[in-house]
């Protein structure tokens, strides 16, 4: 590849970037630590085209939205989630889109998290998001880079959070409607007296 004849460090910011997408899936234009990645990967497109085919991976670019990320071209990487963390996901989702319509192109996505709770509750009172889950599921989602934690106690129901647009990337449309037969499925299930499937799910 041309991009290892050229200076040590472009060679470095380029062994940088490609690692950090591996690492943590997504680069977030409007993230101030992935900044210089995303714009040094959209300045040598092609080079990280060619490197992540050889490992089995498309480089999904969506400018309008800022984000960079990568999709196995073999369906395998998938990360296996607990349907609490799926659940989550989705409601993350829906907050994001509610809100990114309600708001200036240059704003961050804003929410605190009474209103994850208050729609978590509106799936099954019966369920219960304790704090240690909590935490469990914004530690996995900061990793992936799906948001950010701007209160240190996330469990403070004034608590903010940042979510990113990278998660529109975190599950496809077409995985959508299957998911939510999923977690539908369970609810009944909860409803008549069972127990939710606690089996993971890949996203």
């Amino acid at each position: 590849m041309e991009i290892f004849n050229e200076s040590e460090r472009q060679r470095d910011k380029f062994r940088k970037s490609a690692n950090k997408l591996l690492n943590q899936c997504f680069l977030v234009k409007r993230k101030a630590d992935d900044k210089e990645d995303y714009i040094f990967v959209l300045q040598h497109k092609t080079y990280f085209e060619e490197y992540f085919e050889l490992l089995g991976y498309d480089i999904e670019i969506k400018e309008s939205q800022g984000v960079i990320g990568l999709k196995n071209i073999f369906g395998r990487g998938k990360l296996r989630l607990k349907k609490i963390e799926t659940i989550i996901l989705l409601i993350l989702r829906k907050i994001y889109i509610e809100k990114n319509n309600e708001i200036r192109a240059n704003e961050d996505v804003v929410f605190v998290i009474d209103e994850l709770l208050e729609k978590y509750s509106y799936l099954n009172s019966k369920i219960k998001l304790d704090k240690t889950t909590l935490r469990e599921v914004f530690r996995m989602l900061k990793k992936y880079n799906l948001v950010k934690t701007i209160d240190t106690d996330i469990t403070r129901s004034d608590a903010k959070v940042i979510i990113y647009p990278s998660i529109l990337l975190s599950i496809t449309n077409e995985n959508i409607n299957e998911i939510n037969i999923m977690i539908e499925k369970d609810l009944s299930n909860l409803m008549s007296g069972g127990v939710i499937n606690e089996e993971t799910d890949e996203n």
